[in-house]
């Protein structure tokens, strides 16, 4: 059973999520690396207050999907380091009071991974098993399920003529988590990474590995069908009874757990879960908190940005997570458009003040501290295989590298070296250096906010109830613990508003980090400000 407790150090963390391509380039080879994350660190641990890091992929691959096609889980890619590197940079990183997750891809390996390359090399291979091979239907894929980049599934293989499953880019075959080999294989990296320290895992795709037995075909998707947040492409066009989430997936999720709760430690999963319906999406926390021990949350970065709905998702998914259980929330990664360009202007610091004091463990994307936004990314410079001919896809613009101070390059690594994905032209103003000097920088806001998180257990594991004097652009909520109350309120109006809250002290302002006001009763906000307010 998970642990409960408030101490539990996942409940009380801030994460931070590092894309360590495009953090800091230490070698001038334009590419981030793991050395450039160490160099980092006091940023990370001091400067900002983070406690915990989520390093997106780093292991060997043919980067055809960037980190997320691996060839060996249990080493790294030499653009970004070794083995002794990120042996380094678990150590460093806790010497600075930092948790270290890493990503396990669990749903597939590279085309070029050993496993594959040995299971398509013969019909009679010990390891054809190990992926999804089928015949096909009339010279055609075995079914019609539809790849998440666009395009089918299935990838036809002349030498062997049969066709092999990829639910992402075809150079991404899907491991067959039916075949017990494969499970252990697949356990056998997660306690690699464990040995090697890390203290948990964000599990990749974390709803796919289990699909139909039978493979059916998906139904065609009418045109009323409800559509996703975005547009997905050619996926879109079903309904995807079949390829995704089959209930046999919680047995997986089960012996994962297992495997983590072996370590006397106290080790985190969380799983990248795409699923919307939400008691669908808080089963996989399991019986008895016996599968991961959060399933990702992305309702609040999906919701529309207004009062009624942001007030709404927050409510119904804290009323889904069972009792006992805990959520996160999150409002960027890698794979979305970045924070400030999908808000209107002036409401990410807002969306800073909701993202760090509601229920919940915060998961921050790097570079948001600073408003970082999203980059036009010309087609010769693009990366991204998914929208690389589609431009609405391409998550080109949200990946750019990290703007560390006005120089050139942004300080991400030597000037006259060409970066791997283009410098935001903005860098000169929004970098961490010339942030830090800034009172009123959103830099300065993000640090303000995540140290008085750390100063006020309320707002860290606190309950969560929203405010009578909540409106429709006005969204107040109270977070209480056994020792303090407060009242968190967000003006979402282009004009002031006042509320009444009762009595107490006003102790952050996302307008004046020098506001300090006793509240009598009524508090008075600005266009587009937050408070917090401790009441005594």
């Amino acid at each position: 059973m998970a642990r409960t407790s408030h101490d539990t150090w996942w409940k009380n963390a801030v994460f931070y999520q590092i894309y360590p391509l495009s953090f800091c380039d230490s070698d001038g080879d334009s590419y981030g690396d793991l050395r450039g994350v160490i160099s980092k660190l006091d940023y990370l641990a001091g400067a900002l207050g983070v406690d915990a890091l989520w390093l997106s992929p780093f292991y060997q691959s043919p980067m055809k999907d960037w980190g997320y096609d691996i060839s060996d889980h249990t080493d790294v890619d030499p653009l970004m380091g070794d083995l002794d590197t990120a042996r380094e940079l678990i150590e460093e990183a806790h010497s600075k009071g930092l948790r270290v997750i890493v990503d396990y891809v669990i749903n597939h390996t590279s085309d070029q991974h050993p496993w594959f390359l040995e299971s398509r090399s013969s019909r009679t291979s010990p390891k054809r098993d190990w992926y999804v091979w089928r015949d096909g239907r009339d010279g055609n894929p075995p079914n019609n399920w539809v790849s998440v980049f666009s395009g089918p599934s299935w990838s036809y293989d002349q030498e062997s003529r049969q066709w092999y499953r990829h639910t992402y880019l075809r150079d991404q075959p899907d491991l067959n988590w039916r075949n017990p080999e494969v499970v252990e294989a697949m356990f056998d990296v997660a306690r690699f990474w464990l040995d090697m320290g890390v203290d948990g895992f964000r599990v990749d795709a974390a709803h796919q590995m289990m699909k139909d037995p039978q493979e059916r075909d998906n139904p065609p998707a009418p045109p009323d069908y409800p559509r996703p947040y975005k547009n997905m492409g050619e996926y879109d066009d079903f309904i995807h009874l079949y390829d995704f989430s089959h209930p046999d997936v919680h047995e997986i999720h089960r012996r994962l757990r297992a495997v983590t709760d072996a370590y006397e430690r106290d080790v985190l999963t969380v799983g990248e879960i795409h699923i919307f319906d939400l008691p669908e999406w808080a089963s996989y926390y399991g019986e008895d908190f016996d599968q991961l021990n959060m399933p990702f949350n992305f309702h609040l970065m999906t919701a529309e940005w207004n009062v009624p709905s942001l007030r709404a998702v927050i409510e119904a998914v804290l009323w889904n997570v069972p009792v006992g259980g805990w959520t996160n929330w999150t409002l960027g990664n890698h794979d979305e458009v970045r924070l400030a360009t999908r808000l209107p202007d002036g409401h990410e610091r807002l969306a800073a003040l909701l993202l760090l004091t509601i229920r919940g463990t915060p998961f921050l994307y790097y570079g948001d501290e600073l408003g970082m936004r999203q980059v036009a990314v010309d087609r010769d410079q693009a990366r991204d295989p998914w929208g690389h001919n589609v431009s609405w896809l391409s998550r080109d613009g949200a990946r750019t590298p990290m703007h560390w101070s006005d120089e050139p390059n942004a300080g991400f690594g030597p000037a006259g070296a060409t970066t791997w994905l283009p410098i935001a032209p903005d860098y000169i103003k929004l970098n961490v250096e010339t942030e830090l000097g800034n009172a009123d920088s959103t830099l300065n806001l993000y640090r303000r906010l995540i140290a008085l998180r750390k100063a006020h257990p309320a707002l860290r594991v606190g309950s969560f109830l929203s405010h009578p004097s909540s409106s429709g652009d006005v969204f107040a909520y109270r977070r209480e613990s056994d020792s303090e109350t407060m009242t968190v309120v967000l003006n979402f109006a282009e004009e002031e508003r006042t509320i009444d809250v009762g009595r107490g002290e006003l102790v952050f302002s996302t307008a004046d980090p020098e506001r300090q006001d006793r509240i009598g009763g009524a508090v008075a906000l600005g266009p587009r400000e937050g408070v917090v307010i401790e009441h005594v």
